[in-house]
């Protein structure tokens, strides 16, 4: 398909430009399940790259302005003290609170809330929602964009 074709070619100029080898690597892998039509796993994949990612860069470099953000946001928040304590926030609110500490700006956010998180949803769950390749080129490229290249 000339369109897959195309985008990935496009996807693969944006992912080499990614400092962090593992998270290249990450991105290429959602790369090579769009080139094999793999739409959703594309989505969800990418996805949850990004979200590892952020929650990487918030644990090293914002965690206590996280943490009291998040606190002052959900009175029984257990202070995160790893990693992994992040991923106890949904990613809908985690994005809110990265948007209250200055991880990134309102613009950000309701991309990645609005049509990313959306979008991750739709394909991570069983419906009868049609997923094609340039939505998923689009969404690939909008988390390069806006979490890959930046974290």
């Amino acid at each position: 398909n000339l369109v897959v074709t195309h985008s990935s070619q496009s996807l693969r100029g944006h992912a080499e430009p990614i400092a962090d080898q593992l998270t290249q690597s990450f991105v290429l892998e959602a790369i090579e399940c769009f080139e094999a039509h793999q739409y959703r796993a594309a989505v969800v994949f990418s996805w949850a790259g990004a979200v590892a990612l952020l929650h990487k860069h918030v644990f090293s470099s914002k965690l206590d302005a996280f943490n009291k953000e998040a606190e002052r946001r959900k009175q029984h928040w257990r202070t995160a003290k790893q990693q992994d304590d992040l991923g106890r926030m949904n990613e809908h609110e985690f994005l809110d609170v990265c948007e209250a500490i200055g991880v990134f700006g309102k613009n950000v956010k309701q991309i990645l809330q609005n049509e990313c998180l959306m979008l991750r949803n739709t394909c991570g769950h069983p419906n009868f929602a049609v997923i094609a390749e340039n939505s998923v080129a689009a969404h690939i490229e909008k988390l390069i964009k806006n979490v890959f290249t930046r974290f």
